[in-house]
């Protein structure tokens, strides 16, 4: 992508109020039809719903994003250096759960296949996301795990 992705986050609230400030993104997103909040800390945002794994029921987080060369979405599961993954990344990977997510990004609505970056070219492109938001690079640094990256390719591209 040639366009400026680069973007700083001056503050990280703590993790257990992480999935509160979610759920109010997401209702604020949806009800503006993303008017408000599509972007944020210099970053555009989306909503991605899918199903929970384990109990079949839907869930909606609002994420930002970061293109590829191919001009596909890019999420990044930091959970801001949390130990563990977050619940959303598990449940978008799971294919059986999920074959496709429903993304809104403003008003406009859309299926995509989610697909875990592999490990040779998560580090390419982690090495590219970095230079342009080095908090997750802060944020990698405070966890042992390995900050999982996923694509968002639009059905029918």
């Amino acid at each position: 992508m040639s366009e400026d992705q680069s973007a700083e986050v001056s503050w990280t609230p703590p993790r257990w109020l992480i999935p509160w400030i979610t759920r109010l993104q997401v209702a604020i997103y949806e009800l503006s039809r993303g008017r408000l909040l599509s972007n944020a800390s210099g970053m555009p945002h989306i909503v991605i719903r899918g199903i929970r794994r384990k109990s079949g029921t839907t869930f909606a987080v609002c994420l930002p994003y970061w293109r590829d060369d191919d001009g596909h979405r890019i999420v990044v599961a930091s959970f801001a250096g949390a130990p563990r993954n977050p619940a959303w990344y598990h449940n978008l990977k799971d294919r059986r759960a999920n074959p496709t997510a429903r993304v809104r990004d403003c008003e406009r609505v859309f299926d995509v296949r989610v697909e875990v970056v592999d490990d040779g070219e998560r580090d390419a492109i982690w090495k590219r996301l970095v230079a342009d938001r080095p908090f997750y690079a802060r944020y990698q640094e405070q966890t042992e795990r390995r900050i999982p990256l996923l694509r968002l390719v639009e059905e029918g591209s």
